[in-house]
């Protein structure tokens, strides 16, 4: 409805005013005009959305459009997001947001000639501000025009002397009319009032102007008219249509049958264009042979003499000298043709013409341009010399030598400026180019002009070198070591290679790949794989380092060149060992955890008796396989002891009457590893009478005191000596032996490179391992131990309790080879020695 009303205002219809609904004439029309005004408006605001056209000079309040709906916002969202026009500081506010109802109304007074002048389109563009969340909308209004202005003429009253001499047909411009509306809006047509002496004729100028003439019909009479009084009106094309009225005053004049004469009726001059102000052009003489006021000449430029040359020059009325007013520039205005008026001071006033011809002398006021005919594109790094790059052209303003220009690069590029044609230069490669090196020049280039003196500009080309696929990947590292623990998640990732390329684009872009290789006679594929496109190594599935400690795996990094170049690198995998192993029995019993062992010892050990002893290894490495012995569970706690680090089952008391026959003793036997891994063994200790005391507790008996008598001192004495003798004996014997049975192969004896060898008559096996931590014992056992075990000194026991180890008797189906692999897994850092000898 609000636009609808806007219609009827802007179209100056009253839709109350009487005869409205009567008249079917002239109303009817305007009807239909005002119902197609309304049509084309409201589809020109539904089609644009945000832009909206309305008249100017609208009252303040007036609709411009649902500017909600437009924007897609709901009524709620006008308040809550607080809709508005932002607004300029220091500037006025055409429009505003009515937060009832989200339509865009006016604000102020609009005219569209203050602001946009006689400008064809006047768009006013808006902000729309909303916030939560901040958003900026662009609203554009386009004001449209309407004829609220009038033609205007610069003077009300013009007054034209004509003599009465003067013939019919003679033409007198008169003022234009203006008007600051635009387009239908502005002056279209001019009348003059009727009259038998006088016509109108209008004649059309550059740009469009049509300047009204006053042409005189018939000749005139001063005696019977001296003034004539006529009313030139100028109309507009607007509706309605406004106008603008000028009187114009006509005197004839009396005779004055001379007019001024110049001695030429052309002139030409020249003047230099760096000439100073008030610089004297020409001085102009004009005669006029009538005498008194008639005979006196005035000179003055040409009644359409247009601006430019006014601006520039002047001419002194009463001398007839033109001298220089403003700047003269041979490159804007290199010549002015100048329309000069000499008149008397008859009446009526005579007038003589004459037209001067000033040309402009150039000088090397304007220095050189250089311009690029052709944008450089990138140059490939491989392009042979010769090859043009970019098209130059340098352009002088300046005339004649001034603008001759030579075109001059700077030095230390790679490029020449080769001569082509007219003032053109071609700029070709001359060297070798390396984007890895210099992947942009900026060439400065300098012209220079002929003048004197010479002036000169310069201008930087910059030429981007493009890519060319010369350089292959290089990895950061020549070879990557890996430390990977076993029993890790598979899929993970074991680590991640890096290689870069000098080059760029798809030059560089790199992929990684695996070289297939074997581990254990296994495509290396089937353990680990890579990201081909980060470099990033993933396990296929976990490692046992018990199976597998070190492997290599050979990456290739390869670009997407044409044709792609590619280098190789070394990963190697060293699989770190994780406490995965529980310590494995060998002795009492190779079975399984939880195996059972039955020993016999006899009723009359006493304290320190070795009843047996248990011998575990771990299939781990380092702290891992340290192991350590723990007597968990005893039927008498009080009887036995184990050694934490031989596994040594020793009485800690005598056997009384009254312990139990069946003694059973459950020994925990742990690692090092965390987390810590265990397993255990049972041994049953049956107690007997009249059991024979082995050797090995001689050396305790020997050493036990004897509290009844006090002679057992001697005897102990004695029984010490020949222990030792007898000790010191059988070691020679035995070296001997080992000495002689070097070169034999039928009995073997195992021994540490850093230990003394020994050796048993029955081809006994003892192995003795030594780390860094506690010592371990591995027995390879043939048979029972009580019926054939013999006690010697042992030089590697430094931590043992009792410094001893136990040379048994194997059995014929003892296999050395599962002793040695035992060994190996035990401590792969240590050496090993094999000796055989005969058995007797």
């Amino acid at each position: 409805m609000a636009t609808v009303l806007l219609l009827f205002t802007s179209l100056g219809i009253n839709s109350n005013a009487p005869g409205m609904t009567k008249r079917r004439g002239q109303g009817h029309w305007r009807w239909q005009a005002l119902w197609w005004h309304l049509f084309f408006l409201l589809w020109s605001i539904t089609r644009g959305q945000t832009r909206y056209s309305v008249p100017e000079e609208l009252k303040q309040g007036s609709v411009v459009g649902n500017l909600a709906k437009d924007l897609g916002l709901a009524l709620s969202d006008i308040s809550d997001r607080k809709l508005r026009v932002a607004s300029e500081v220091g500037k006025p506010q055409y429009f505003t947001v009515d937060t009832g109802k989200g339509e865009l109304v006016v604000n102020d007074r609009i005219d569209r000639e203050t602001l946009c002048g006689q400008s064809a389109s006047c768009v006013l563009t808006l902000q729309v501000l909303i916030d939560k969340p901040l958003q900026l909308y662009k609203v554009e209004v386009e004001i449209q025009d309407i004829n609220d202005n009038s033609p205007m003429f610069p003077s009300q009253e013009i007054i034209i002397e004509i003599a009465e001499s003067t013939a019919a047909g003679a033409r007198f411009p008169l003022e234009t009319a203006r008007d600051i509306d635009v387009g239908i809006n502005s002056v279209r047509s001019y009348t003059l009032s009727k009259d038998d002496l006088f016509s109108l004729k209008i004649k059309d100028v550059s740009g469009g102007r049509k300047i009204p003439e006053l042409v005189l019909s018939k000749s005139l009479d001063r005696e019977k008219k001296a003034t004539h009084h006529l009313q030139l009106t100028a109309f507009d094309g607007g509706n309605p249509v406004k106008s603008g009225i000028s009187q114009i005053t006509i005197n004839v004049l009396d005779n004055n049958d001379n007019f001024p004469v110049f001695e030429k009726n052309v002139y030409k001059v020249s003047v230099s264009e760096n000439s100073a102000q008030g610089a004297s052009i020409i001085k102009l003489t004009a005669k006029d042979v009538d005498d008194g006021p008639n005979g006196e000449v005035e000179y003055s430029f040409g009644v359409h003499t247009p601006d430019v040359v006014q601006s520039v020059f002047d001419i002194d009325a009463i001398t007839g000298e033109i001298s220089l007013k403003g700047t003269l520039d041979f490159e804007t205005n290199a010549n002015f043709e100048v329309d000069i008026s000499a008149k008397d001071k008859g009446n009526p006033r005579m007038e003589g013409h004459c037209t001067v011809h000033i040309e402009v002398i150039d000088i090397n006021d304007n220095a050189p341009v250089i311009i690029l005919t052709s944008e450089p594109n990138p140059v490939p790094e491989d392009a042979p010399n010769g090859t043009v790059v970019a098209l130059i052209s340098a352009r002088d303003s300046d005339f004649g030598d001034n603008g001759k220009v030579t075109l001059r690069l700077s030095n230390g590029f790679p490029f020449n400026l080769k001569p082509s044609f007219s003032d053109n230069y071609a700029l070709v490669i001359k060297g070798v180019l390396d984007r890895e090196k210099m992947s942009e020049y900026n060439i400065e280039i300098t012209a220079t002009d002929s003048g004197s003196p010479p002036l000169s500009s310069k201008t930087i080309i910059q030429i981007s070198i493009s890519d060319v696929n010369d350089n292959p990947p290089v990895f950061s590292q020549s070879s990557y070591n890996v430390y990977l623990k076993e029993n890790g998640v598979p899929g993970s990732i074991l680590y991640s290679v890096s290689a870069s390329d000098l080059d760029s684009g798809e030059n560089a872009k790199i992929s990684y790949s695996i070289l297939d290789s074997k581990v254990q006679d296994v495509s290396v594929s089937s353990y680990v794989y890579i990201n081909s496109d980060n470099g990033s190594i993933y396990s296929m599935h976990s490692f046992d380092y018990e199976k597998l400690k070190v492997f290599q795996i050979q990456v290739q990094a390869k670009d997407q060149g044409s044709p792609s170049l590619s280098s190789n690198t070394t990963v190697h995998v060293f699989i770190l060992d994780q406490n995965d192993n529980a310590p494995s029995v060998i002795y009492p019993s190779s079975a399984a955890l939880g195996s059972l062992s039955h020993q016999r010892m006899p009723r009359s050990a006493k304290a320190g008796h070795l009843v047996t002893k248990v011998t575990a290894v771990d299939a781990d490495s380092g702290h891992n396989a340290w192991i350590s012995y723990k007597l968990a569970e005893a039927t008498d706690a009080s009887l036995f002891t184990v050694n934490q680090f031989t596994g040594e089952v020793r009485t800690k008391r005598a056997v009384y009457e009254q312990d139990e026959s069946s003694q059973r003793l459950l020994i925990e036997i742990r690692d090092d590893g965390q987390p810590v891994q265990s397993s255990t063994v049972t041994v049953s200790i049956l107690l007997e009478d009249g059991l024979h005391e082995p050797i090995l507790d001689l050396e305790q008996k020997v050493a036990e005191p004897s509290r009844k008598n006090g002679r057992i001192a001697l005897y102990l004495i004695l029984s010490l000596a020949s222990v030792s003798v007898l000790s010191l004996v059988t070691f020679v014997i035995l070296a001997v032996k080992c000495i002689r049975s070097s070169s034999s192969s039928s009995s073997c004896c195992m021994r540490r490179s850093d230990c003394d060898d020994y050796k048993n008559p029955n081809r006994n096996l003892q192995i003795q391992l030594n780390t860094d931590g506690p010592i371990k014992y591995v027995e390879v056992l043939g048979g029972d131990m009580m019926s054939q075990s013999q006690s010697f000194r042992s030089c590697m026991s430094p931590m043992s309790e009792y410094s001893d180890f136990t040379l048994i008797k194997p059995s014929s189906t003892t296999d050395f080879k599962e002793v040695i692999s035992v060994l190996d897994a035990s401590l792969p850092d240590s050496t090993w020695t094999f000796e055989s000898q005969q058995v007797r």
